[in-house]
């Protein structure tokens, strides 16, 4: 019993199965269901053994993905994905949850899958401080710059999230808003919510304006955290303005003014970040400090590869960003 016999059996692709049997993630509940009952059933065993003997001269690329729902790794993945279908490198895709530990894991997966480079979409800097010195091979971090922790074989291509939020915020201010909330993610550690959370803090003291500790509401990047946020924010009277350190709690935050019978951007103004397609179709439109993302990602394809194929040393770029008016503010 082969990969290619269970995959005529259930009808599923050969790559559906591996990733099944490999337990990978992007597959469905049901073709996991079947799959495994099939498996089961025939008595099928992976070939641990040849697995291991393969591994041994890796030649694929590793991206370690944080967050499992974020809607810019997803396009940012598929892009990655484009550009190497063009080279002899296969893509191995691995995720961890918002708040993981994504260095901990490459350094696991560098032992069990031998790659050639590692992409990080995302991760938290105090975790490449702690453990990444474990790590030899080149590698590039995407929308976290990296320049400050000196690793020789660590690259970065980023936004400058400062300077973003900081745009956003006095879009809003421009406007003629002066009671602006904030949804944020988690501002206890180091990294791009911290910086977009300094920039909102920086534009609103500039216009002798104050950002108290409860007009900003800290959630999970996601759909459903953008609508909780908004509805604590809600609580504050006051509030005209309101702006998501994404599109996804954006969105979410919208929801949740029209759940409550406000209207934007009449009520209340809101603005995203990152630029995502299901912006430019949401209604309102949605207004938003849009990153340049399939260049994020091809400038870091491109930064691994000279690493891995031409010894080459470590950059760090920040690439620009612009901010989209539409109808939500």
């Amino acid at each position: 019993m082969t990969i290619k016999d269970l995959a005529r059996e259930t009808g599923y692709s050969v790559g559906t199965i591996s990733r099944v049997l490999n337990g990978q993630p992007n597959v469905s509940e049901k073709a996991r269901v079947t799959i495994l009952a099939c498996a089961e059933k025939r008595g099928f065993q992976l070939n641990t053994n040849a697995k291991q003997l393969k591994q041994q001269h890796g030649d694929s690329i590793l991206a370690v993905v944080t967050g499992k729902s974020n809607e810019m790794f997803a396009r940012m993945i598929e892009y990655i994905q484009r550009e190497l279908s063009q080279t002899r490198y296969p893509l191995v895709v691995d995720y961890v949850e918002e708040t993981g530990d994504a260095v901990a894991q490459a350094v696991r997966l560098v032992r069990e899958k031998k790659p050639l480079g590692i992409l990080f979409l995302g991760g938290d800097a105090r975790f490449f401080e702690g453990s990444f010195g474990a790590i030899k091979v080149p590698s590039v971090v995407l929308t976290a710059d990296a320049s400050e922790l000196g690793f020789s074989n660590l690259s970065s291509v980023t936004t400058d999230d400062t300077a973003a939020a900081r745009c956003a915020i006095e879009h809003l201010i421009s406007c003629g808003h002066k009671n602006i909330g904030v949804i944020s993610g988690d501002l206890s550690r180091p990294g791009m919510s911290r910086l977009r959370y300094e920039g909102c803090r920086q534009a609103i003291e500039d216009h002798g304006l104050q950002l108290p500790e409860e007009r900003c509401a800290t959630v999970r990047y996601s759909f459903s955290g953008g609508y909780s946020a908004a509805q604590q924010l809600l609580e504050q009277t006051g509030i005209t303005a309101i702006f998501a350190m994404s599109d996804v709690m954006a969105i979410g935050a919208i929801r949740a003014l029209r759940d409550k019978g406000l209207r934007v951007p009449e009520d209340i103004a809101v603005v995203g970040f990152d630029g995502l397609e299901l912006g430019e179709y949401y209604v309102p439109k949605l207004t938003t400090i849009r990153q340049q993302t399939d260049l994020l990602a091809q400038r870091g394809v491109a930064l691994l590869l000279q690493m891995i194929e031409e010894q080459g040393a470590s950059r760090h770029e920040m690439l620009p960003f612009e901010l989209s008016v539409n109808g939500s503010t």
